[in-house]
């Protein structure tokens, strides 16, 4: 797979608002590790995170996925392992980073779940992974057919130094809800590349939830590639002292009268926790009736905690519905505490339930109460770990 794609070939007129320099449409695509520099502060994609905080995954000497890999599925689903000369493997996109394309090129064989054309599911399928402490690379790739319907959970545990490639290819009239979840051990780095391609009439619920290890990146991307799609793209994260969460987004409005909407929240405490949201969206100039707003907001709990977010748009046409975005970090609402107090709430529990609510909008949007359930748990554990 030696296919590579510049802005330049796509045609792309970069215009953006409040973006860096190198914006998301003057970036490379490509699966060869050797078309990509090494990791630096000086682009903006790693501004935030050092090559040492990898752990190697951006060299070329990864192992394969060794760890453990189960899956529970409705008998109608096909899940099988492929090779790279597969049809389905790069179907979705291209990396477009080198960690991406290091464990693009590591990898042999891709691990594919196919749902049937027309197939409605009863029930999830469940994608577990549990890794181990070898530098490795895994590449998914989750094929909806037309007019099927379905929900995938990942769910990621245990110990791991995993660079990862998720295709998600959503087919015309497919309505697809992917849920990746990211519980790592404390000492667990992982990169994960979630690139997805929707089609005709398509609807693609994304929802990425990420509790532990010590460095996690997760990048997701969403490129249209018919009209009358829709994607949601959800998030919730907890960093504790220590850890690094990165969830970078791209929306990728190429053709008319899609939908695009993007709700990330996380909750930050310890001296040296550290989130990064980067949400980029980019509107065509063939993209006409577009309607796109994306939002990220996050607690800070304790002094210390560092959460950057960085919202951008691109816009080539004015003839749209609509585009914005908002960003805010902050601490408690003092007059929301305030107001629970004055009701007889004592502060910590005050502060719990200030927490509880603002996670709240997430999780309730799951629809998996297996999953939901999981989290509120997670929460409760992080929140009595600290005192809040």
């Amino acid at each position: 797979m030696s296919n590579t794609f510049t802005a330049e070939q796509h045609g792309l007129v970069a215009h953006s608002h409040g973006a860096p320099i190198q914006t998301r449409s003057e970036r490379l695509r490509s699966s060869q590790l050797a078309d990509f520099p090494e990791i630096s502060a000086r682009e903006e994609q790693w501004k935030y995170l050092r090559a040492e905080q990898l752990n190697g995954l951006d060299q070329a000497d990864i192992a394969e996925f060794m760890g453990d890999l189960a899956v529970k599925a409705p008998k109608s689903v096909l899940t099988e392992w492929v090779g790279a000369d597969h049809s389905k493997f790069g179907a979705a996109g291209l990396p477009e980073d080198r960690v991406s394309a290091a464990a693009w090129q590591a990898a042999e064989k891709a691990y594919l779940v196919t749902i049937p054309k027309n197939a409605e599911l009863e029930s999830e399928v469940q994608i577990s992974l549990a890794g181990d402490e070898q530098t490795s690379a895994l590449h998914l790739i989750i094929d909806a057919q037309p007019f099927s319907k379905a929900v995938v959970v990942l769910d990621h545990k245990g110990k791991a130094n995993l660079g990862e490639n998720l295709e998600i290819i959503v087919a015309d009239e497919a309505d697809l809800t992917l849920i990746s979840i990211q519980d790592w051990d404390d000492s667990a780095v992982h990169a994960s590349a979630q690139i997805a391609k929707l089609g005709r009439n398509s609807r693609l619920k994304h929802l990425v939830v990420t509790l532990g290890g010590k460095t996690v990146r997760v990048a997701s991307s969403t490129e249209f590639t018919g009209p009358g799609a829709e994607v949601e793209m959800l998030g919730l994260y907890f960093a504790d002292s220590g850890q690094h969460l990165e969830h970078r987004l791209y929306v990728d409005h190429a053709v008319p009268n899609c939908k695009s909407r993007v709700t990330y929240k996380g909750a930050l405490q310890g001296d040296t926790a550290h989130t990064v949201w980067v949400g980029d969206v980019l509107i065509r100039a063939a993209a006409e009736g577009t309607d796109t707003y994306e939002l990220n907001r996050n607690l800070l709990l304790t002094d210390g905690a560092r959460a950057d977010s960085v919202p951008n748009l691109e816009i080539e046409t004015g003839k749209i519905e609509g585009a914005g975005h908002a960003s805010a970090s902050g601490r408690f609402d003092d007059e929301q505490l305030f107001y629970l107090q004055a009701r007889g709430i004592p502060e910590l529990e005050a502060r719990r339930l200030v927490v509880r609510g603002f996670l709240n909008e997430i999780i309730q949007q799951v629809g998996v109460a297996e999953i939901e359930e999981r989290l509120t748990d997670s929460i409760e554990v992080e929140l009595a770990r600290s005192g809040s």
